[in-house]
């Protein structure tokens, strides 16, 4: 009885640990792995095992004040109404899809400053006061056509700053998750004197994505009065269709864009 007691509480009770079977992937592939659960000094039920995969991102309170929270965007169930006996060792095989839309966290194996994405296995069990729990890290790398618009703003000279989710949605643009990544750059010398910084996000589907653009720009004169006091973001959109997609000079595509919103078109701008 006194096992029993204490299994309650976590102590000498079922435990879970997740394997990854890849060390990386892509967004709208498959991450696999595998569930060890391990059977305590009792027998316990089993209420339910999943595991689910969680973001950590910016979210803007009441008080327009910013705090990191972790968001849930994925899960698999693995089993329910079960029972695992006193010291069983069990294999539980899993595969959960990314979203297209899943955030690149590591590209040629370097991680990106800021990012967090991590799978959670979560065991829960009958009359349990602590259900154990285990989270794992999950590289997500770019998908090739994602790979090859940040090589062109790398060889136009813009420098990886950070990157960062954001719980919002973009205005006007089809976004399934309820939250966007911006990958940050710093200017190169030319529009040094321009920008701030250079923000990219994916918004990707099966067979092309929405690469949008957003620029901190000085502002000379701000509506308020004053001089050099304000900034001002400006966004673009490009669409992409991966089969299409080397019949682009994207470097060029981008530096155009970027030109334009850098030329002064009025007082305030």
């Amino acid at each position: 009885m006194f096992q029993k007691v204490l299994a309650s509480f976590g102590q000498g009770g079922a435990k879970v640990d997740a394997q990854l079977t890849d060390r990386s992937v892509r967004p709208g592939g498959p991450l696999r792995g595998q569930v060890m659960l391990a059977g305590g000094h009792v027998d316990q039920e089993v209420e339910g095992l999943g595991v689910t995969l969680l973001a950590r991102v910016e979210q803007t309170d009441e008080r327009g004040e910013v705090e990191l929270v972790d968001l849930p965007f994925q899960n698999v169930n693995l089993a329910s109404n079960a029972v695992v006996r006193a010291g069983q060792q069990l294999t539980v095989p899993f595969e959960i899809h990314l979203p297209w839309e899943a955030p690149i966290t590591t590209v040629l194996g370097k991680h990106l400053t800021g990012m967090a994405i991590g799978l959670q296995t979560n065991l829960n069990l009958s009359g349990s006061v602590v259900d154990p729990q285990d989270i794992d890290a999950v590289a997500v790398e770019p998908l090739p056509p994602q790979h090859r618009i940040l090589d062109a703003i790398s060889r136009l000279g813009f420098t990886f700053r950070t990157a960062a989710l954001e719980k919002s949605k973009i205005t006007g643009l089809d976004q399934q998750l309820p939250f966007f990544q911006e990958i940050r750059f710093g200017p190169n010398q030319a529009y040094t004197p321009v920008f701030n910084e250079l923000a990219v996000t994916f918004l990707a589907t099966s067979s092309s994505m929405q690469v949008v653009l957003d620029v901190d720009k000085h502002v000379r004169v701000s509506k308020a009065g004053g001089l050099n006091v304000q900034s001002r973001s400006f966004i673009g959109a490009f669409p992409v269709e991966y089969a299409r997609l080397g019949a682009t000079n994207w470097e060029q595509q981008i530096d155009g864009w970027l030109r334009e919103v850098a030329r002064p078109r009025a007082i305030f701008d």
